[in-house]
């Protein structure tokens, strides 16, 4: 898992069971992509489904992934939160960690993201932290002490491997993406903080994530230090979502 590309798509708040069903009996028949890990994030009333439905993928194990993660651990009075533990009961593998849109929306900081990833990781499931500058903080040059900032939760935590999404908030959804330059910098900028806060015998995986789509995927999984793709939009298109999964089995 942690030699390979990885290609995990975000449905966002987006599905409804008849279309996931029909996306999903696609996916029974995929070809084989056994250098690519696979995953889906898709809301949290549809993971079971999602779950369930992957048990009988014929060519690939896709991975069940969540999109949030209650902050709180094991059980309590906190109406509406969905605890790792729970995540864990149903079959989640991966949970995403501080996506821009949850820092954006619900004014989640580092403290938030930080017990997130503690829960998780303390009911033995993969975080995945995303990370990105703003247009304003790009402009300004300050994005590596932006990422910076927020690969900090990362220190002292219990675990050897590290997962981290790449997304500079000003290409997500926008139809814009870093240049291969951009995305070459940043990534290599990453890497050398996670071993920086991590020590040099960690595993990592770094991915990137804003508008990737059939037609640029080859050329950023190209780029030094990017291990994969966290796909939005282009996941819930059967053809485009497989287009990048063949990209990055090729690359």
């Amino acid at each position: 898992m942690w030699d390979k590309k990885w290609v995990i798509g975000n449905w966002k708040m987006n599905g409804r069971l008849q279309n996931n069903n029909a996306l999903m009996h696609r996916f029974r028949i995929m070809p084989t992509a056994d250098r690519v890990v696979i995953g889906l994030a898709a809301p949290t009333v549809y993971l079971l489904q999602l779950h369930n439905a992957m048990q009988i993928v014929l060519n690939n194990r896709i991975l069940t992934c969540a999109q949030d993660v209650s902050r709180f651990p094991n059980n309590g009075a906190y109406t509406g939160e969905v605890s790792a533990d729970m995540m864990a009961d149903i079959g989640v593998d991966i949970v995403l960690i501080g996506h821009s849109e949850r820092s954006l929306y619900f004014g989640e900081k580092n403290e938030i993201q930080r017990q997130k990833m503690v829960n998780v990781l303390n009911v033995g499931l993969t975080p995945l932290l995303c990370v990105g500058e703003s247009l304003e903080e790009r402009e300004a040059g300050r994005e590596q002490e932006v990422i910076a900032h927020q690969l900090s939760i990362l220190e002292g935590l219990d675990t050897k491997n590290i997962a981290v999404a790449y997304e500079p908030v000003w290409a997500i959804g926008t139809g814009k993406v870093a240049t291969t330059g951009q995305i070459a910098d940043m990534h290599a900028f990453i890497h050398k903080q996670i071993l920086s806060l991590c020590g040099n015998d960690v595993n990592i995986r770094i991915l990137y994530g804003g508008s990737v789509n059939a037609g640029n995927a080859a050329d950023i999984f190209a780029v030094p230090y990017v291990d994969g793709a966290l796909v939005g939009g282009a996941s819930l298109s059967y053809d485009s979502f497989t287009a990048i999964i063949d990209a990055a089995q090729e690359s």
